[in-house]
């Protein structure tokens, strides 16, 4: 098998023509007389537009493409597009979904006929697998996305996504498609039956996140250095946050209750979180060990059972995830119905107004 090979095309000379060629996926373009300044430029344009293309020539640019090949290309871009930190946001996963459900149902067909009828069709389909209205809108709006791209890397005719956007989003009460239920408070009594089954460091990251209204994402990235402590009200600016990329400042007010639950966790590097997993499993090992009963000459002793290269271990950084699922399993300790950590910002906004 022949070793893949990643450099670029060579500018050569035709012997039978007296011209300079390239050969760009297969297809050989000529540049002009051989050796002339103009073919050189050519040879530059066309290898530009060929790598900006995603390695595919002029000519094959213009030619039809399925929406398997579309999906397929704008897969490629949105895994380099929709990153954050150097790692692909959610919005990756979502896109997926949705090229699977284009290309189950028209993955063949040419995507310069996927016109208004076809896309209304695959909504219908959306509605009767049992989504919801909210969900199947994101879904169109996320396949007019796709192109509306590729109308700008002339993949397919600019009228293709033109028709594309005259369907409107399904409105509510006129549609088969049933809502979802809002997001709403979770009762602080509730949050006080669950603090006690919790670990010590997420009871005090739920406590700081219903005194401030922060989202939960920036209650797990909190580090000292990202704190202005100059004031008598410290203010939080997140290292990251959900509408930086519109240019939006974030900042997060901690009051006299929030810096008294923050000491203990403010001495340490700056730079290091504050709340810490690797930390609250540390925690929980102590914990057991001074609740062991077996002595020490009889069963395991600490540290003796420990796999060398675990295959999952405690980190540095809590994500929402880990975040959310460590107050479900409180919720279900305690036998009260789960809520999630975004909760805890409605309830404080709804306390506010």
């Amino acid at each position: 098998m022949p070793r893949l090979s990643q450099k670029l095309p060579n500018y050569r000379k035709h012997a039978a023509s007296g011209s300079d060629v390239v050969t760009l996926s297969g297809v050989d373009l000529y540049l002009g007389r051989h050796g002339s300044k103009a073919s050189r430029v050519l040879y530059d344009r066309l290898l530009a537009e060929w790598l900006t293309g995603g390695r595919a020539p002029a000519a094959a640019v213009a030619a039809p493409l399925t929406l398997v090949e579309l999906s397929a290309r704008y897969w490629r871009f949105a895994v380099r597009y929709y990153r954050k930190d150097g790692r692909c946001t959610g919005v990756a996963p979502a896109i997926k979904a949705t090229l699977r459900y284009l290309k189950e149902s028209y993955g063949r067909e040419p995507a310069v006929e996927f016109g208004p009828i076809r896309l209304k069709a695959l909504r219908e389909k959306m509605v009767a697998d049992g989504h919801s209205r909210r969900y199947v809108n994101d879904h169109i709006d996320r396949i007019k996305r796709m192109f509306k791209w590729a109308a700008g890397e002339e993949l397919i005719p600019e009228a293709t996504y033109r028709s594309l956007a005259l369907v409107e989003g399904l409105r509510k009460g006129r549609t088969e498609a049933h809502e979802t239920a809002p997001v709403l408070p979770v009762d602080d009594s509730e949050v006080n039956k669950t603090l006690w089954a919790m670990p010590p460091i997420v009871a005090d990251m739920v406590r700081l996140q219903r005194l401030t209204g922060m989202r939960p994402a920036e209650v797990c990235i909190l580090r000292s250095i990202d704190l202005d402590r100059t004031g008598d009200v410290w203010l939080y600016r997140p290292a990251s946050h959900k509408t930086e990329h519109h240019g939006r400042d974030r900042v997060v007010f901690l009051g006299a209750k929030a810096q008294a639950l923050m000491a203990p966790y403010l001495d340490r590097e700056p730079s290091a979180y504050c709340f810490r997993p690797d930390e609250s499993e540390l925690h929980r090992r102590e914990r057991r060990h001074a609740q062991r009963v077996t002595p020490l000459g009889y069963g395991n002793r600490p540290g003796t059972n420990r796999k060398k290269q675990p295959s999952r271990s405690a980190g540095e950084c809590y994500s929402t995830a880990s975040y959310r699922r460590a107050i479900h399993r409180a919720c279900d300790k305690v036998g009260v119905k789960r809520w999630s950590p975004n909760r805890l910002r409605h309830t404080a906004a709804t306390e506010v107004r």
